[in-house]
């Protein structure tokens, strides 16, 4: 007999998001039915309920899943199965990877292409239950809430490798365009490096929070790049975590010479390519997307050892379609997360 559970399901592309019962589904060999604890609400989700297609509907939206495991599509152990039933684990945006191209047997399964996405490609965590390939599952250390360990498995996966990316060395200058979920995290790992941080968002609200994580400059985004520039020396790297294009203007102006941009924010829209400047000033831009499993569990450690904390608030599944408006107008301060009973 099937069992259903709630999930948050968009039905149409560009349509309302629904709590909606949904069956649970057998695990196949390779995968594990996992019992979720809760799940983080991304920015992601809003980029992909906002497409004008979509490969899979209905879409179970979600992919910073935490729960354990109830069930293993094939033995426990064969084939050299990390996890066993009861195991804590965390579900992450990548949900596949085809383990044999270049990218995979380099570590860089985050750009291979035949890939699948939880909660794009695949049906999400935003789910009572839901099945995973366990060769992309992360193990969560012990200590760690469920509420903490949901964002670190993009938001905070994200934000450290773009920082890591950066490579801004102790004493250097570090702008991070964007204090919201990623933001916050980012400016956490960025201060355990030794790096200077210039915070800058639309929202003052938001920058009070980054002054009281350790930003030792806090700029309005309206004219950063001049202000970071004339006032405060201009800046070694930005990581623009906004998928605003005046963002990405404002950070390349706030460049020192041989400045690094690295873009994380996803949009359909498109940014013009200062060429003069980018030549003859030697900067460098860069695309961040996710990061090396190390890194996950590094971010993750760093959440377990209490080093760096995400500013969560959590919420029942039926708060969901609110929560994402929320988001969409910037009014969530740091990561909403939905707690699973």
């Amino acid at each position: 007999m099937s069992r259903n559970t709630q999930a948050a399901v968009l039905s149409a592309p560009r349509s309302e998001v629904a709590i909606a019962p949904v069956s649970i589904p057998d695990p196949q060999p390779g995968e594990a039915l996992i019992k979720l604890e809760a799940c983080g609400i991304c920015h992601s989700d809003l980029f992909v309920a906002g497409l004008e297609k979509l490969p899979l509907l209905p879409l179970i939206l979600g992919h910073e899943g935490i729960g354990r495991i109830e069930a293993l599509g094939e033995r426990e152990g064969q084939d050299g199965t990390p996890f066993h039933a009861g195991d804590r684990v965390g579900i992450t945006f990548l949900a596949s990877a085809c383990g044999s191209c270049d990218w995979c047997v380099s570590g860089r399964e985050r750009f291979c292409p035949k890939q699948l996405n939880s909660g794009y490609t695949r049906h999400g965590a935003l789910s009572g239950y839901a099945v995973a390939d366990v060769r992309q599952l992360a193990r969560i250390p012990d200590g760690l809430a469920a509420e903490q360990a949901a964002p670190l498995c993009c938001a905070g996966w994200t934000a450290y490798a773009a920082v890591r990316e950066a490579g801004v060395a102790s004493g250097g200058t570090l702008a991070i365009f964007g204090m919201g979920g990623l933001g916050h995290l980012a400016l956490q790992y960025a201060k355990r490096g030794g790096a200077r941080i210039a915070a800058v968002d639309v929202s003052e609200e938001k920058l009070e929070m980054a002054r009281s994580l350790g930003a030792e400059i806090t700029v309005l985004a309206e004219n950063a790049g001049r202000t970071l520039t004339k006032e405060h020396g201009g800046v070694d790297a930005a990581v623009v975590l906004t998928a605003s294009p005046a963002a990405i203007q404002q950070a390349f102006r706030a460049l020192k010479r041989n400045g690094t941009l690295i873009l994380v924010g996803l949009s359909t829209n498109t940014y013009e390519l200062p060429i003069v400047d980018t030549v003859l000033k030697g900067i460098t831009i860069r695309g961040s997307f996710l990061g090396t499993k190390r890194d996950l569990e590094e971010a993750l450690q760093l959440g377990a050892q209490g080093a760096v904390t995400a500013h969560v608030e959590t919420h029942a599944l039926s708060e969901t379609p609110a929560l994402l408006e929320r988001l969409r107008h910037g009014r969530v301060p740091g990561r909403a997360v939905i707690s699973f009973p």
